[in-house]
């Protein structure tokens, strides 16, 4: 027996994304079973990203009544989408979108990663088991050693139960608003997260995969990056504040 989707409110943060959000827009119209609210927060883009967005949804929406008009055969979707502003900063930004969330679970979305078209499915049954979870996540690369580095990140997020943004995270929204939402920091809000999480349950550790861009990886090279992971991890979990850790991860 097929199970009902679940009411999921996908949640992206934008910061000058205009290069991602064709892709991202496009890609999210056509999943399958649909979302059932998107809701894309500006924290400021200097470039063209909010008018973007604007004319990417405005077709889609009258592509949809035109079909709808002309019982059309196409299945669109009805997704409910919306466009607001934040301060800057990931955490405030989802945090934002989150309060206007109106479905019983929430997903927080990188502007450059790509869900599986059956995510919302993989997300539905997952929750039967688990209160949040997160998906298994693959570079978008033909480098060898980014699909090793791919795999890494995901055999250590199952053994330690900590997830980052670019896997994804879904959770419940009594859940989330039962933790106060993303803690307020300057970078590891997602590992934070988590980290509190944790003590309620453990996470749905999904095999399916969401694809999200190499760019940091590529332009800085693989092994200094590894490096720089590492080293500022460790540095969180000994005490060095976020806002130091993200001076760092912005230098590098």
């Amino acid at each position: 027996m097929t199970a009902v989707p679940i009411k999921l409110s996908i949640v992206v943060p934008v910061l000058n994304e205009a290069d991602n959000l064709p892709r991202l827009i496009g890609h999210l119209a056509y999943l399958n079973p649909a979302p059932y609210e998107v809701i894309l927060v500006d924290g400021g883009s200097t470039d063209s990203s909010v008018v973007i967005a604007q004319k990417l949804i405005k077709g889609l929406i009258d592509s949809s009544q035109s079909a709808i008009a002309s019982q059309s055969s196409i299945n669109w979707q009805v997704i409910d989408w919306q466009i607001i502003n934040s301060a800057a900063g990931r955490a405030l930004q989802m945090n934002a979108g989150a309060e206007l969330a109106t479905g019983d679970v929430l997903l927080f979305l990188h502007a450059d990663t790509q869900l599986p078209n059956h995510a919302i499915t993989d997300i539905t049954l997952a929750v039967r088991r688990a209160a949040w979870g997160r998906f298994d996540v693959c570079l978008e690369s033909p480098e060898w050693m980014l699909k090793v580095v791919s795999q890494m990140i995901n055999w250590r997020s199952r053994l330690s139960g900590i997830a980052t943004g670019d896997q994804a995270i879904f959770i419940k929204k009594t859940l989330f608003e039962q933790m106060d939402g993303f803690p307020q920091q300057a970078l590891m809000e997602d590992i934070e997260l988590c980290k509190r999480l944790k003590a309620i349950g453990k996470p749905a550790c999904l095999r399916s995969k969401v694809i999200t861009s190499a760019r940091r990886w590529q332009q800085y090279g693989t092994w200094r990056t590894i490096g720089l992971m590492w080293h500022l991890r460790f540095d969180y979990w000994r005490g060095v504040s976020a806002d130091n850790i993200k001076q760092r991860y912005y230098k590098a």
